[in-house]
Formats: C-alpha cells, structure tokens, sequence
C-alpha cells in the first residue's frame, strides 16, 4: 500500500445501457459546531425502466433527526429526493406515503417507523419498514417488516433486488467508535468497534474488533497512523484501511479518521477507489470503473473524537 491514501473515497457507479456517471460529491462537510451522525447506504436498482444510483441517508443531530431518499437520473446530472422526518412534531405521523418524481415518473415511498428501535445509530436496527415503488414494483425494501411492506404498498417484489454498493457513516465517541456492516447478503451483519487511546503518558493504540474478536492492533500509532491489513471474517478476507493522521496532529483533533473495510479480491482491482494524496478532504464520490459483475459491498467509517 502507498505511504498515504486519499482521503476522498471513489465508488464505482454502474449503469445499464453503457452510460457513465460523471464525478460528483456528495459529502458536505459537516457544521464546525454541530456533531451530526449520518449513515448514507448507495444502492443501485431499476428506477422508471432504467438502473439507477438510490441514496438513502438517515442523519441525526440535537435538533433533527430524518431519512432522505435520493434518485439520480439517467446520466447522474440530476437528483430526486424525498425526506421523511423520523421523529415528527405530535400531530404528524411515524408512518407515512409520499410520491415524488423521475423524469415524468410517479415514484412512492411508504414507512411504518412507529415501532423502529434504534441503538446509537441513527439507522434503525429493526421492526421498521421503508419502501420504495416504482412501476408497481417494490424496488428497494429497508429494514424487517417485509410482508407489512407488500401488504400496505400492494406491489410486488422486484425481479432483481436491489443492490448495496457503500455504507458510509460518521461516527462520534470519545475513544469507541461502532458500526455494523454485512460483507456477505448470505451471512449475518458483523458489529465493528474501532477503539483508540490518543491521549496520556503512553504510546498509542488502536484496535479493530469485529465481533468481538480483536483483528487488529496498531502500537506506536503516532509512527503507523496510516496503514492496511487483511483480516479474516466468516472466513472471507477483508482489508481494513485506515487513516487516523487528524486524530493525532491535526491541532484541535477535529478532523475524523477514516476507516474503509473492503473484501480483498476488489481491493486489489484497478480502479477500485484507494488513491495516493492528501489528507485533507472528507468525501465520497460516484466513479464509474468497475463491472456490476465483479462489484463487492465495502464500508467507509468516519470516526470524530469529541471530548
């Protein structure tokens, strides 16, 4: 691996029909004085007869706590969106229908969010649904009330369900950072915890547990603040990137490290996103490099220090 990654993760975007994605962000950085969660999941489904790139991004903060849903065009230059307020006023209601739409197409989305229970994530880890509709299809299906789902929507499952690209999420802790991901649709999510000791007499240390098992353990963290590492989970390899440079000398330790945990096979392709350069930027971007074929999940993890 290159001494430095960038810190402006690529994604591939993939299209039917051949047409590429230009270049685009869709990370804007976050309020000086507002800690704000976020947990943005790109998918790629069959939006009005043509695949699309779907974000959905749950996002939490002292003030708000909402789900938006976004649907690009064709070609990328133009986005759709739908917001849902996870914790409304008294008089509005945890469950709900929109319609919004894509190039001249009615798109529904339903939620049933009464029951949702969440952890420290603004995500929620069960008993909820989501739905998208599209030409009378449930293209994308969130959380585990699937047949409550069919039931209100009255439509049917799609003929190839959708498909997670990325997870990225900003995380804030003092010295603990957790998340989970699913590196396998076949087996179950895995809980990641990033735990760090920056602070004190002593070198420092950071460890990556998945499952509860330590996979890594960094010493002398202020020599090797940036590094990979192939780990086993469910005996598939997994490379872990990471980039804590800002936890140690950015002044204020303001700036997040970045985690990025990726199957090994995709990490070694060309074009798969790691990039040399600055530290500097915090975003994550469509690139259109790879074949839907060969495409795997990966995770990305910002983890802010707060005192």
């Amino acid at each position: 691996m290159a001494s430095s990654f960038h810190r402006s993760f690529r994604t591939p975007s993939l299209l039917a029909q051949g047409s590429s994605i230009p270049e685009k962000t869709t990370e804007e950085p976050l309020p000086s004085k507002v800690a704000q969660s976020t947990v943005t999941c790109f998918y790629q489904t069959n939006v009005a007869g043509y695949w699309r790139n779907v974000s959905v991004i749950w996002c939490k903060n002292l003030m708000n706590h909402s789900l938006q849903i976004t649907v690009d065009s064709v070609g990328g230059e133009l986005h759709y969106s739908c917001k849902i307020d996870v914790k409304p006023w008294y008089f509005w209601s945890k469950k709900g229908y929109k319609t919004f739409e894509v190039e001249g197409n009615q798109v529904e989305v339903y939620w049933d969010l009464r029951s949702a229970k969440f952890t420290g994530s603004p995500e929620p880890i069960s008993d909820y649904y989501v739905a998208l509709v599209s030409d009378e299809e449930v293209v994308l299906l969130l959380g585990d009330y699937k047949k409550k789902a069919y039931k209100r929507t009255k439509s049917r499952p799609a003929l190839v369900e959708a498909m997670l690209l990325v997870k990225k999420e900003n995380v804030f802790a003092k010295k603990s950072f957790a998340t989970k991901a699913r590196f396998d649709e076949k087996k179950k999510e895995c809980d990641i915890v990033v735990d760090s000791l920056t602070s004190g007499p002593n070198d420092p240390e950071m460890w990556v547990s998945i499952d509860g098992v330590v996979l890594i353990h960094v010493k002398n963290l202020q020599w090797k603040f940036r590094g990979n590492q192939t780990v086993m989970v469910n005996k598939q390899p997994v490379q872990v990137f990471w980039d804590v440079h800002d936890w140690l000398f950015s002044g204020s330790g303001s700036g997040p490290g970045l985690f990025i945990f990726k199957p090994e096979a995709e990490c070694e392709k060309e074009g798969s996103g790691i990039e040399g350069g600055d530290s500097d930027e915090s975003s994550v971007g469509f690139h259109s490099s790879l074949n839907i074929a060969t495409f795997e999940f990966c995770l990305v993890l910002y983890a802010y220090k707060v005192e």
